[in-house]
Order: structure tokens, then sequence, then C-alpha cells
């Protein structure tokens, strides 16, 4: 290697997660990135269309073909397989590995086969031997989620169980390699934890609803997460003793194609079909022309056990990632890796999982420049009843001006006064609605206080516009609407994400229920809500719309505590 310079072989480079790769790693003039696949002319294009300070080599080569003459040629410093799917990689699945670790290059994979990524330490003494690392598993599964549960088991004394699950968003162009490694699997026997002993589920069947809510992120829609063949079933009960059990999943949309997929996986399980492979390519092509559905995706790690005094402890690290940038995730531990190299801080000789290898610290900072949200929340039981906002919105409630926490931070009935202005819509159903509701009428200057009844963790609002009040009761959702807050205003139940958004505490409309029965989120009353400090004093812009009534009532103003 060129002091302070990396020759990279991406195997894969121009797919799905290689392809993310080399862009991620484009902007450093350091790096030589060799673009490899079996088409030359798909690796030209591909490099043809980065705009990259490092410099891009397109060239060939086939996993299954003579590596060691390819590598020989080529001499990278490091090579990375991006290419799988390793589920069934054959009955020599460690033959590029091997190649690699005989010439003195090193390697890691973005592999996420539970047998491929924990059986890769069969090589260790080989590589300390020619000094090299070779890291299986340098994705959202191992790397990652080790790297969340580090951050995660602080304050343990024991963990008994530990779930996660990936939710990939339904637009997110999955490559046939994913699709083929996921349907390797359905209704195959899956080597998993649970009560203390080592047990079998099956593939895609069963699982776990929860909701991916980073502190202070607008939470994605609650859903199943199926069970998927992760290398954290094999690796969590080696690394934590005592482990009670362990469960990884898979929660993709539209949700009923997931379970389609799962019934598809009783062929398997009954012994009808000898795997799901074949139709592959049938699931990659349904899953393209059905992708409906938001547009993000996301990532969770949750952790049970007890503190050192024998309390009960729970905590989970939540990962939110916007639009395009969540596909990019699975290559950030690659990036991280390199990165570190590049700084002095190449991983050790051996080969091994990548479990470990990373903390959440070195994956911040490339998650900085995505619209990419995480953090951990605290679901322990409460010692005594906190503030409603402050339970919602957990590490993120010190994002808050202080004003605006000041008004929520308590959970005692208490009374505050202002003024504000209201201005109301003029259409028939604007007023009706209004009316129902109990809005004020149109008025440019008028005193209002706002009075909180805490009871049982819930909040009754109380608004007085001069003579005329109307109310609300506010409490934390459960179930499918967990993470959210819920206004009830009479029949109607609104579902509210709290989101801190530089100085303001904005409010974001997730849902709606009339008498418990969901409505379409299209025809949900929407608007620009939020809570802000300004000249230190707390303000309020509330603004509520509907698709069919344009303007319904919009309130904005100040409040402050009355004088003793």
């Amino acid at each position: 290697m060129n002091a302070g310079r990396l020759r990279i072989l991406i195997l894969g480079g121009y797919g799905t997660f290689g392809g993310r790769l080399v862009r991620l790693l484009a902007d450093e003039p350091r790096l030589t990135l060799l673009i490899a696949g079996r088409s030359l002319d798909k690796a030209k294009a591909f490099a043809g269309a980065v705009e990259a300070k490092a410099t891009l080599e397109p060239v060939v080569m086939d996993r299954s073909g003579d590596a060691g003459v390819v590598l020989s040629a080529l001499k990278p410093d490091l090579l990375i397989d991006a290419s799988g799917p390793f589920q069934d990689a054959g009955p020599n699945p460690y033959h590029l590995v091997k190649t690699c670790v005989a010439l003195g290059i090193c390697y890691l994979d973005l592999a996420d086969a539970t047998a491929f990524v924990a059986g890769i330490s069969i090589l260790d003494e080989a590589a300390v031997e020619n000094g090299v690392f070779a890291l299986s598993g340098c994705s959202s599964f191992p790397a990652l989620s080790f790297a969340a549960l580090d951050a995660l088991k602080l304050g343990f004394s024991g963990i008994e169980t530990v779930t996660a699950g990936i939710a990939p968003s339904p637009r997110a162009r999955m490559g046939l390699n994913v699709v083929k490694a996921v349907s390797s699997y359905a209704g195959k026997p899956v080597a998993l934890t649970r009560d203390g002993r080592q047990t079998m589920g099956y593939g895609l069947m069963g699982g776990i609803r929860r909701t991916i809510a980073p502190p202070g992120g607008i939470p994605l829609n609650s859903r199943r997460f199926a069970l998927a063949d992760a290398p954290d079933l094999a690796l969590l009960p080696q690394a934590l003793p005592g482990l009670k059990a362990v469960f990884t999943g898979a929660g993709t949309e539209p949700q009923f194609l997931q379970c389609l997929l799962g019934l598809c996986g009783w062929l398997v399980r009954l012994r009808l079909l000898p795997s799901l492979s074949a139709f592959a390519p049938l699931f990659h092509r349904a899953s393209q022309v059905l992708a409906f559905g938001e547009h993000r995706g996301g990532m969770f790690v949750a952790v049970t056990g007890t503190a050192a005094d024998g309390s009960r402890l729970a905590q989970s690290w939540h990962l939110v990632a916007e639009g395009d940038d969540g596909p990019f995730i699975p290559a950030m531990a690659a990036e991280a890796i390199i990165r570190g190299w590049l700084s002095g801080r190449k991983p050790p000789p051996g080969a091994r999982p990548a479990a470990g290898e990373l903390t959440l610290a070195d994956f911040e900072p490339l998650f900085s420049r995505f619209a990419i949200r995480s953090g951990i929340r605290d679901d322990s039981p409460p010692a005594e009843a906190a503030p409603l906002y402050r339970r919602l919105l957990g590490s993120a409630w010190t994002s808050l001006p202080p004003a605006v926490a000041a008004l929520h931070d308590t959970a005692m009935t208490r009374t505050v006064e202002g003024r504000a202005r209201v201005e109301r819509g003029t259409g028939l159903l604007a007023r009706i609605a209004a009316a129902v509701i109990g809005f004020p009428r149109a008025n440019p200057d008028i005193p209002v206080n706002v009075r909180f009844e805490c009871e049982d963790g819930r909040e009754i609002w109380i608004r007085t516009f001069g003579t005329k009040s109307f109310r609300s009761v506010q409490s934390a959702a459960t179930g499918r609407d967990a993470c959210l807050l819920a206004e009830d205003f009479g029949p109607f139940r609104v579902l509210i994400a709290l989101v801190p958004d530089e100085d303001r505490l904005r409010l974001v409309i997730r849902g709606w229920r009339f008498l418990g029965l969901p409505l379409p989120l299209f025809l949900a009353p929407g608007g620009d809500t939020f809570e802000e400090e300004r000249d230190g004093v707390f303000r309020f812009h509330v603004e509520i719309t509907s698709p069919l009534t344009s303007l319904i009532v919009r309130y904005t103003g100040w409040l402050r505590p009355p004088a003793d």
C-alpha cells in the first residue's frame, strides 16, 4: 500500500449496495476504487456516472471464477464482497476469503447470512499469520446492530432479551440478490434462543409487532416483523451468556406481500417445495410493481434485563431514514472501517464476524450527511409519573427551548394566561367543523388561558378564549400508535408526532380515528402547528385545515404563568 492511500476492490461495485458504497467513498481522494463485476460495460457506465475525487477503475471479476489470477494482477489492499447472496455459498463458501488471505489482501463483506458470518472464524489463524483482517457481516446486521447493543447495555447488570428488526422503505428498490437471500430461508428452520434454550423457528413465519420511533422523530407506521435469519441469532448468545431470548425480524411494506411470502413458506415447511429461491424473480418483480407506502425505512434494537439493584430495565435504539437514504445504511459499516483505516485505525489481523468492530460514534458522522435520525429510548417503567411530553420525547426533550420545556415539564394541574389572534375559515363545512369542536370565533386580539388538568398520565386541556372554552384530552398512545401523542376531541382522536425542529416543537399529524375506527390519513386535519420561544416567552401557532374545508381555524399568541 502506498503511504496514505488505499486500493480497494468492490465486488458488485455497480450493484444495489456496492454502488452505494462507491458513492459513500467517492469524496476521498486517497482511495482508488476498483468497481468490479461480471460486466465491464456496466462497470464503466456506473463509474462514468459518479462524480468522484477518488480514482474509479472499472474491472471485470466473477466471484465464482479464478479469483487468484485477477487479484494477483490487480493487487488491491482490500477486497469488499458486496455481491451476495451469501445464504447459499456452495460447498466451498470461503474460497474467495481464503484466496485473499493467501495473497495478503484484507477482506470484508456485507453478508447477512448467519452460517456464513458466524463461520468465518475458521480462517482466523491463517489471517493472523498473514497479517490481514477478514471481517464478515459489515452491514446492518451484525455490525450496526451490535454497535447499538453496546450503547444500550450500559447500566445493565444482566441482559435477558434482545429484539431487533429492519424495515426497508417499500420504494427502496431492493436488488434481486436481496430477494433471493430472503426467499432462500422462507419456511426453513431458523435456530434461535427462546426461554433460555436453543430452539427452532421458521423463516418469515411468526413474528412481533413494533413501532420504530427515534426520539423527536416521526415514527414509522407500526408493523409486524417476521422472523429473519440474521447473524445476531447465533452471535448474541455467545456474546451475552445467560441470554434468555433473541429475535431478529424484517418488517417490509406493503405488509400483505410479506404475509404472502410467509404463507408460501408453508410449502417449504411442509416439504412440498425445497425452497422458494426459484420464485425470487417473481417476488422481486412484485415488490417493484407494488411499491407503495411511505418512502421511509428504519431499524431498531431493544434490550431488557436487570440493573445492579435488581430493578427491571428496558432500553431501545431506533433509526429512521427518509426517502432514498435508507439503502446507504447497509454500506456504512464498510465505509466506517475504511475511513478509520485511513485515519490510522486499521482493524487488527484475524478472521471474525464484524460484531463489535464499530461503535455508534463511528456511524453518527456518516448518518449526519443524510436524512437519518436515530436515538435511544428508555422503555423502563418510570419510578414516578413523568410529564407527558417528557415521556414521549425521551432523549429529544433536552433539545426543547426553555420556555417550551417549562410549559410541559410538570404533571401538576396548572393554568397559564396570555393573548391570541384567532382566524376562522369562512366556508360552510369549515364553520360546521369549528362549531362541532367549539373553536373560538375570529378575533384579532383576545385574552386566552389554558388550564392543564393532569390525572393518570393524561392531560385535560381546557382552552378559554374570552368567555368561550373548548377542551381536549391528551395522552400517550399505545399499541399500534405507540410513541405518538393522542389528542381526543369528543369522538375524534388525532395522533400526533412531537418533533423538535431547531428552535420549535412541531406537532405533526400521523393519523386520526372516529369512535376508534381509523380514517384515511389524506383526509386528516393538517396545517402548520408548532410551539416556540421568542424573547423568553412561550408562543403557539395552531393551524387546522382540511382537504375538504381548507382553513378551519388558526390561532396564534403567547402564554405565561399568571403572576402571583
